[in-house]
């Protein structure tokens, strides 16, 4: 897959165009799929986050207005009641893959419970455009301090395509915890390189290679 892991969606020019680049192809021609489970495990967040999300009604994080030439969702609590030819195909053929924030964890469990986990290594062409938890969930781990819902196993594991963590929202007006000084005392618990960036920065990964694309603040770390 191609990844770009964004803090707070597409929210300005240089992560809009490194998206068309992504897709070789202008937005309203390109097919995509929204997945806005994380939101359901998060108390900060809810049905409601999710409607906002799927409907295009959240400013602060655009994702799913952005004028695809067609757009699904999929949940992925309700996968494992189908059968895979209903739902797999579909994935195969769409574009890109939008990922609302919520819980990291929650979104970890029912992409493993889905089967959608076990699909996306086939799916060398696909973009995932992560949103916080979106992003978190392609990382090996996501650190103890952003464990909230507990998976059954325990532990804060991920699924660990790309080789580093993420400390998304740094130095949010609305959340004080997320400040430099907490992002490097998470980060000195990493085992595996992390990078701290607020909502004006992504990370993008093409087979492999890391570019961080922002139009604010962002650090890298290494354990």
């Amino acid at each position: 897959m191609k990844f770009l892991l964004t803090s707070a969606g597409i929210k300005n020019t240089s992560i809009h165009d490194a998206l068309v680049d992504l897709l070789g192809k202008p937005i309203a021609e390109s097919r995509a799929l929204c997945i806005p489970t994380a939101a359901y495990g998060h108390p900060m967040a809810g049905p409601g986050a999710a409607w906002r999300f799927i409907s295009g009604r959240e400013p602060r994080t655009p994702m799913c207005e952005l004028g695809w030439k067609s757009l699904g969702v999929l949940e992925l609590t309700a996968l494992p009641s189908l059968d895979e030819g209903l739902w797999a195909p579909i994935v195969q053929e769409t574009d890109v893959l939008l990922v609302n924030g919520g819980d990291p964890l929650y979104l970890c469990y029912w992409m493993r419970q889905s089967g959608l986990a076990e699909l996306l290594p086939s799916l060398r062409e696909t973009i995932w455009v992560g949103l916080s938890a979106g992003s978190m969930v392609m990382t090996p781990g996501i650190g103890e301090d952003f464990v909230g819902w507990k998976p059954p196993t325990g532990g804060d594991e991920t699924l660990g395509m790309v080789g580093f963590s993420i400390f998304p929202h740094l130095d949010h007006p609305e959340l004080p915890d997320n400040s430099m000084a907490n992002a490097e005392k998470w980060a000195a618990g990493m085992s595996v390189p992390s990078y701290a960036i607020d909502d004006e920065t992504a990370i993008q990964v093409i087979d492999g290679v890391v570019e961080v694309i922002s139009e604010g603040h962002w650090k890298r770390f290494t354990p």
